[in-house]
């Protein structure tokens, strides 16, 4: 088991190196769980319940169609600036539907994750909702893949300074 040391011992392994300290243990990571090492945790809010309040919207079967073979959700936020629209918006502004702009932003995804990596960040245009505005405009999202609530492999997009 791990023992924390006090500051005091921590600082004199800092400053002599090559005289041990008996107050600082070592220990093997690999039988220590997340629990063992931090403690239980306070709360927990896992991606299936992100999807089922609305925080993520779980996009994974288009997203299957533009080629990801991971499952695929985007935040609310980016949701909102980057696919949502309805019938109004387009008697407004110009005709789009949200399958055509979800399209867009999976599609551009897609070619950019090609370069790889666990966080990508890719632009594409989209006319902006509400207002009068027809013309399109650059925005850039980030597309991050990382573990879901099992370990396995997912990805979200975000706008750039969600996290």
């Amino acid at each position: 088991m791990y023992s924390h040391p006090d500051l005091a011992s921590a600082h004199a392994a800092i400053m002599n190196p090559s005289q041990e300290n008996d107050t600082m243990q070592t220990h093997d990571s690999s039988t220590d769980s997340l629990a063992d090492i931090f403690g239980e945790p306070i709360s927990s809010y896992s991606r299936a319940q992100a999807i089922d309040d609305g925080v993520l919207v779980d996009v994974s079967k288009t997203a299957r169609e533009a080629g990801f073979v991971f499952p695929v959700a985007m935040t609310r936020a980016a949701w909102s600036d980057c696919v949502e629209w309805a019938e109004a918006d387009s008697q407004r502004q110009t005709h789009q539907d949200e399958s055509g702009r979800l399209w867009d932003v999976l599609w551009m995804a897609s070619r950019a994750a090609r370069h790889g990596g666990e966080e990508i960040r890719f632009q594409l245009y989209r006319v902006a909702r509400g207002g009068h505005g027809t013309r399109p405009r650059l925005v850039t999202l980030k597309a991050l893949c990382g573990p879901g609530d099992d370990a396995e492999p997912v990805i979200t997009i975000m706008m750039p300074g969600e996290d």
